[in-house]
């Protein structure tokens, strides 16, 4: 019984042994490049953001809130959670922990509801970033579009000397890549801050950047900054050669062929 068992132990041995010496196999869930936002689910306190930081709405805020509240009813105030940290971010300057617990508290909500919010949208960052807050389309029409959106990554991480997440020592750009911006037939182009900027190329890219500087180091610069929109000289997303179809009377029940 013995001789016929030790066969099998055998190879019951040798499969575990060769299981055991087998490297463990991982697959990262995502390789894309992350926002400097959204590296963590969680709150960390730091220096500049800890709910020891007293933040309060200005006057004009607090207004402005109380308009928006109009818009709901009261036992659904708290659907105005959104609006209410964008108004916060623009007064703090980005959504820290102590602007999403005025938040809470305005809204009359559990405040872990306003952090989910705020750490599932990309628009609300919960880390500093700088004065312009520079987001570079990188999808598919972008990347295919005009001169492709690689080369104008490219020529503002060159000019700015940072890569994507991070901000200037200076304090004045923070760049990131995001997904579209809905602006596909006028790529490629960036969001910084409200403003959208079109039809771009390395070059227009890198004068738009020094024009944003020079506006802060020399407030009479501010009227050499390009205007938002197309770069390239179109006012909308026209087509550059113009005009090329509906240029005749449109057919209809008043219109016939000449020969008929």
């Amino acid at each position: 019984m013995a001789s016929t068992l030790t066969p099998l132990f055998m190879r019951t041995a040798v499969r575990s042994a060769c299981r055991a010496l087998r490297p463990t196999q991982t697959r990262a869930f995502s390789v894309a490049a992350r926002k400097q936002s959204d590296t963590l689910m969680v709150h960390r306190n730091t220096p500049d953001n800890n709910p020891d930081i007293p933040f309060k709405f200005t006057e004009s805020n607090e207004k402005i809130i109380a308009e928006v509240l109009k818009r709901y009813p009261p036992q659904y105030k708290k659907a105005a959670v959104m609006p209410l940290l964008d108004i916060g971010q623009r007064q703090h300057g980005f959504t820290s922990i102590s602007v999403m617990n005025e938040v809470a508290r305005i809204l009359e909500m559990p405040p872990m509801r306003v952090y989910e919010v705020a750490s599932f949208y990309t628009m609300y960052n919960r880390t500093p970033v700088g004065k312009f807050h520079v987001q570079a389309c990188t999808t598919t029409p972008c990347q295919l579009g005009g001169c492709g959106s690689d080369v104008i990554v490219k020529a503002i991480k060159e000019h700015l000397g940072i890569k994507q997440g991070e901000t200037t020592p200076d304090g004045l750009f923070t760049f990131i890549e995001v997904e579209c911006l809905g602006a596909c037939v006028n790529a490629p182009m960036v969001q910084i801050n409200d403003d959208y900027y079109e039809d771009l190329t390395p070059e227009t890219t890198k004068s738009l950047l020094t024009a944003l500087k020079e506006s802060v180091t020399d407030p009479s610069n501010k009227d050499k900054v390009p205007a938002p929109g197309p770069l390239s000289g179109r006012h909308t997303c026209e087509n550059s050669k113009g005009l090329t179809n509906l240029t005749s009377e449109p057919w209809g029940t008043e219109t016939t062929r000449s020969d008929l």
